[in-house]
């Protein structure tokens, strides 16, 4: 994987660079074209050239009184170009010269002039240019010498075959050594890009691992997915540990309910095997007392196990509500009126509060009355039995319902757990040991019909439980 991805980058820089020497060649035979067509220098220059300046001299060349001489103009440029003319006829003989040096011969042999024009020099300092004009059908040939030692000519011989096998292997060898090159810079390139992308694919097959400790340092130009890789590894590291808790809670709580449901089922088949025994002779008021144990351990079990049916499909939202308009004041002091009349709770202090005698409201009244019953309850069943419990409704912007109690509060870490699946306080007694699931059911009650539940508790202080709907 890591040289299959290092490959990639790597062919894509070869690429690149390929077409640019490829591009860059094309480029050289379009100026090699240009210039052949043109037939003049591609890159010119403002000032004129040595060369071009001994052609354009013939026009200052011409004949006065049956006699060849130079124009003023002509001296004048001859002077300011510190130059020197000498003007031969078709013989080779010189006929007039200006600012001639006095070491230059005055006859010359065609080999004379071929050789004062290609090799011969006059001083270190002065090159002689060669041209000449036609004028009244005879041809003057004429040199002109520049005395500037930045000025030179080299006189080239070539052969095209030559040329053709130098260029052919000069363009190989260019092409191989720029290939390597290119391959050379292009595989550190790649490898240095290749690198932290190697190490995000690393780090994924990590995380697929489970492992869920990665910390790379954002930067580079992958420094949002190392950010992002490193968001995603701490929160499946936070939600792995959730799980691991819930996970044990459940362990915990299979254990809890396994032994609550133990001893009632236990008290049922003890009395079940007694009655149904026929050495055993029951007056009617101990098969009534026993006929009500096992009803209230049945119930007991049946409570449990609708909890369990009912927490199960409020969480993978099957549950449809049967909403309907109800007071919910009503409600509410029909509720604490049922609980009071319970012979167990009869000896408690229930407050029912309103500020108003009806306040309307969509919900579904069964499951409605059973999270707010499971708040009271649990009211009951962690505190003393002379805690005060106040149940409050009244409308404002959106109805609120409160649960408050004066007994013993809620641990600051027991807090954050209230509403977990499974969990049940330390303040739990024996009175109602319960499925452990009745938070839960409330505050996914509440959130089923679009409601808000928060809870504030202090330590010995009591705890206020506030539904908004």
């Amino acid at each position: 994987m890591k040289w299959w991805l290092t490959g990639r980058y790597l062919l894509s820089v070869v690429l690149v660079v390929i077409l640019v020497i490829i591009i860059n060649i094309l480029i050289v035979l379009g100026l090699l074209v240009t210039y052949a067509v043109a037939q003049e220098p591609l890159f010119q220059t403002r000032e004129i050239s040595a060369e071009a300046f001994t052609t354009a001299f013939r026009d200052y060349v011409t004949i006065t009184n049956d006699q060849v001489t130079v124009t003023e103009t002509g001296k004048e440029e001859l002077e300011a170009k510190k130059a020197w003319i000498q003007i031969l006829d078709e013989d080779g003989s010189e006929i007039y010269s200006y600012r001639l040096p006095e070491q230059v011969q005055k006859k010359y042999t065609p080999l004379d002039a071929i050789q004062m024009y290609k090799y011969k020099e006059v001083d270190g300092e002065t090159t002689v240019f060669a041209s000449g004009k036609e004028i009244n059908q005879k041809y003057y040939s004429y040199f002109i010498g520049i005395v500037d030692r930045n000025i030179g000519k080299y006189v080239l011989s070539y052969d095209y075959r030559t040329i053709f096998q130098i260029f052919k292997v000069g363009s190989v060898t260019f092409i191989i050594v720029d290939g390597l090159i290119a391959l050379l810079i292009g595989y550190f390139f790649s490898k240095r890009l290749a690198k932290p992308v190697n190490s995000l694919i690393e780090g994924i097959k990590r995380l697929a691992n489970k492992e869920y400790n990665l910390n790379y340092e954002p930067k580079g130009i992958y420094k949002d997915v190392f950010y992002n890789v490193n968001y995603l590894s701490n929160e499946l590291r936070v939600n792995e540990n959730e799980r691991k808790k819930l996970d044990k809670m459940k362990e915990e709580w299979i254990s809890n309910i396994s032994h609550d449901i133990k001893t009632p089922l236990a008290s049922i088949l003890g009395y079940a095997e007694m009655m149904k025994d026929a050495e055993y002779y029951f007056s009617l008021e101990e098969m009534m007392e026993y006929a009500e144990i096992i009803e209230s351990k049945s119930l007991y079990i049946k409570e449990v196990i609708e909890d369990l049916n009912l927490t199960t499909r409020l969480k993978s939202k099957e549950l449809t509500l049967n909403t309907k308009t109800i007071n919910m004041v009503t409600l509410l002091r029909n509720m604490v009126i049922d609980i009071l009349n319970d012979a167990k709770y009869a000896d408690r202090h229930i407050e029912f509060q309103c500020n108003q005698e009806t306040i309307l409201s969509d919900v579904d009244e069964i499951l409605i009355r059973r999270a707010i019953n499971n708040l009271i309850y649990n009211a009951i069943v962690h505190n003393d039995n002379n805690v005060k419990i106040v149940v409050r409704i009244e409308k404002k912007e959106r109805i609120h319902i409160t649960i408050q109690d004066d007994g013993k509060g809620i641990q600051k870490q027991e807090l954050d757990r209230i509403f977990d699946r499974y969990y049940r306080g330390t303040n739990t007694g024996e009175l109602h040991k319960g499925s452990g699931l009745g938070m839960a059911i409330a505050n996914d009650i509440v959130k089923a019909h679009h409601g808000e539940i928060k809870v504030n508790s202090i330590m010995d202080q009591g705890t206020t439980i506030e539904i908004q709907l």
